[in-house]
């Protein structure tokens, strides 16, 4: 009985063993291209192109090897990781853009790599408070008629959703980016346009519902991975367990069946 019990826990270890390699293997290489995107950051904070360059450098060959051995990424993952690299490489070569420029590329590109890798709280998400705030003061502009203000604000506010929309389109559902795209369309192709206030009123309650309803979603609980993988595990335990009663009651039957034939018999 004893001999049998150790088999089938060593036949169920030997099932999960390689699918916790993958895991673990997989887990290491986004943190190693999370802190290479971490680095160039700093570097350009401290304006050492030169070595951000080279970081960013690195960050492309790991990531294609990561993609050629793996091909772990989605199509649209794969576009946005591209586009946020080239611009923020681009960035670090430019000497005609602003040290600003440079650091909002370079950190959008940050964000993304954050979002690719984090379960939870993506960094994104701790630009609520600024973004929100700089919408109310949009907001404000609006009620007052001072329409010089609103297309400030406005502009800032469009600046500060720039540096998170790709890592949004990471997090969240293509649906719901595009509900804040069309608001954002919305109010800056008629920025200038002499629209009633209650209409732009309107358009900017529902539009900071949305954005309200996307910064929520990203803080609701999620299953906590370590308790999936318990789940698993144990899920796997209670079928290999009744696997192991049902073949030992079938194998008792069989030698009872034969025992009642052999003694009949006689």
């Amino acid at each position: 009985m004893k001999i049998s019990r150790i088999i089938c826990i060593i036949c169920f270890i030997v099932m999960i063993h390689p699918i916790s390699i993958n895991a673990t293997s997989n887990e290491e290489n986004w943190e190693k291209l999370d802190q290479i995107s971490d680095q160039a950051l700093q570097m350009v904070k401290q304006e050492r192109y030169k070595d951000a360059k080279q970081l960013l450098t690195h960050f492309s060959n790991e990531f294609l090897r990561m993609n050629q051995r793996e091909q772990s990424f989605s199509m649209d993952d794969l576009r946005i990781i591209t586009m946020t690299h080239n611009s923020a490489f681009e960035a670090v070569n430019s000497t005609s853009l602003s040290f600003e420029e440079r650091i909002n590329r370079v950190t959008k590109f940050r964000l993304v790599m954050d979002a690719m890798r984090s379960e939870h709280q993506p960094m994104w998400t701790e630009m609520e408070d600024s973004i929100m705030t700089t919408f109310g003061q949009m907001k404000d502009t609006v009620e007052e008629g001072d329409t010089e203000s609103f297309n400030h604000q406005l502009t800032v506010f469009l600046s500060k959703y720039d540096m998170i929309h790709p890592s949004i389109a990471v997090d969240i559902t293509p649906e719901d980016v595009q509900k804040i795209d069309s608001h954002i369309a919305f109010l800056d192709t008629y920025r200038n346009e002499d629209l009633k206030s209650t209409t732009r009123i309107q358009q900017l309650e529902q539009m900071e519902m949305d954005l309200k309803n996307l910064f929520e979603r990203m803080k609701e609980d999620e299953a906590d991975p370590s308790l999936i993988w318990v789940m698993i595990s144990t899920g796997g335990a209670i079928i290999l367990t009744l696997i192991y009663v049902g073949w030992r009651k079938y194998k008792g039957d069989k030698q009872k069946r034969q025992k009642q034939r052999d003694y009949d018999q006689r």
